[in-house]
């Protein structure tokens, strides 16, 4: 068996969670041993291309800024050691962090007696007998070294040395994203909660890499340190749920939207701890890529920019379009609040060749135009293209039922313009000839 024993500096964060569950891409075998993670990594070195190719990924890819609050991060900040027991790659570990570290080949015997844990405890007594390594430990009499210092001491030499075998909790990772963070001093505003977020966002990105999975509703969470305030009873905690129109990873975005509704909120007591929680996943089906230069993405996608817009000015100022399916053009497109929802019927008419002769541009309503046989806009008409017939609305009263024949006509003044002319029927039906009216523009 081969182990390799992981520990971020001092100057990272205490929690392993985030590296535990990227660690398990390589091995399914990661154990929590204090401040270091502990890798079995003899079943599945091969695949990673040998054991040394293994530890050079280990020490590259390490999502540190998981530990650090979403900053970067240099790789020489992962201690590592490795041994052919857990035990004997930890004291290495150890040694590593002291500034001393020790080759893998290196011998056991030579290793000092403070890097066990279990004969650490005893240090105090042993150094002064000469017992200053493991070897010179193992030496001693077996039943008078379990009499004085207990039975531990015996098991974790045999574990150390591969006599017997060793027993870790593996970590497994959670089916749902759900940790806290105490503050490192109380906020006493929302934005003040954004440099702690950005580690929870840094740690949710480690756990949908590891499910496979994007985050489209997450809830973030803050413990308030007040129970009342002038005599008013306050909650518990306070609430922000956050929701993106697509499943992501893109902590960028997300850290971009937190801070934007943190912005607009206001606590009603100092919050001392946070929590984060994902609410709604999707499997991740990858990130659509070209090869085309051209075709590459430049700057934010269109629902990013209205998550923030919506984020800033409020749910009911951001409007986008919505398709209806009617063959009237002016009922085609409606613009509704971002967050709302489709209503039932939202698809699109089977259209064709048909509606691709309609113009970018629609006027809000048509407009009435002069002449009957021969319409005028910025003078006289030229028709180019059509009839094309549209007979819709029939369920609707009279006045928003359409009979119409569109054309595509030349303005001297306008260039190409959409009009169309009422159906004879409907015409007959009102007063007068047939009328002209002006739709959209294509230029």
């Amino acid at each position: 068996m081969h182990w390799i024993a992981l520990q971020p500096r001092a100057e990272a964060a205490p929690d392993l969670a985030p590296l535990a569950w990227w660690a398990l891409r390589f091995t399914p075998r990661v154990a929590r041993q204090g401040g270091a993670l502990l890798l079995e990594v003899s079943a599945s070195e091969r695949l990673w291309g040998g054991r040394r190719r293994l530890l050079q990924q280990l020490l590259e890819q390490a999502p540190l800024q998981a530990l650090a609050g979403g900053e970067d991060v240099p790789a020489a900040t992962l201690l590592h050691a490795q041994g052919p027991t857990g035990l004997a790659a930890l004291a290495r570990l150890r040694l590593a962090g002291e500034g001393m570290p020790v080759p893998p080949d290196a011998p056991l015997d030579a290793l000092p007696v403070r890097t066990l844990e279990a004969a650490a405890l005893h240090a105090a007594t042993l150094i002064p007998m000469g017992c200053r390594t493991w070897g010179q430990l193992r030496a001693l009499p077996r039943a008078g070294l379990a009499r004085r210092f207990g039975a531990a001491l015996l098991e974790a030499l045999d574990i150390a040395y591969g006599e017997r075998p060793e027993q870790y909790p593996w970590c497994v990772l959670p089916e749902t994203f759900d940790m806290a963070l105490e503050l490192p001093a109380l906020a006493t505003d929302a934005p003040g909660l954004m440099w702690s977020a950005s580690r929870l966002l840094a740690q949710l990105q480690v756990w949908l890499q590891a499910r496979q999975r994007g985050v489209r509703t997450f809830e973030l969470e803050w413990a308030l340190d007040l129970r009342r305030v002038d005599g008013v009873e306050l909650p518990r905690h306070g609430r922000l749920l956050l929701r993106t129109a697509q499943p992501t990873r893109d902590m960028a975005h997300l850290r971009r939207l937190t801070a934007e509704h943190l912005a607009r909120t206001v606590l009603q007591a100092p919050a001392s701890r946070l929590r984060l929680r994902s609410v709604d996943t999707d499997p991740w089906a990858g990130a659509a890529a070209s090869l085309l230069p051209d075709d590459r993405l430049r700057g934010d996608r269109l629902h990013q920019l209205v998550e923030r817009l919506q984020a800033r000015l409020g749910a009911e100022r951001v409007l986008v379009p919505h398709l209806h399916a009617d063959h009237r053009p002016e009922c085609r497109q409606q613009w509704v609040p971002a967050g709302a929802k489709a209503v039932a019927g939202g698809g699109l008419p089977e259209g064709g060749a048909a509606d691709a002769l309609a113009p970018p541009w629609l006027l809000p309503a048509p407009l009435q135009l002069e002449g009957h046989d021969l319409p005028h806009y910025h003078g006289p008409l030229r028709l180019l293209c059509g009839p094309q017939r549209i007979e819709s609305g029939w369920w609707c009263p009279p006045a928003e039922r359409a009979r119409r024949d569109y054309f595509i006509a030349e303005s001297e003044g306008a260039g190409l313009v959409w009009i169309f002319q009422e159906h004879p029927c409907a015409a007959a039906a009102g007063e007068g000839a047939a009328r002209w009216f002006l739709q959209g523009f294509y230029g």
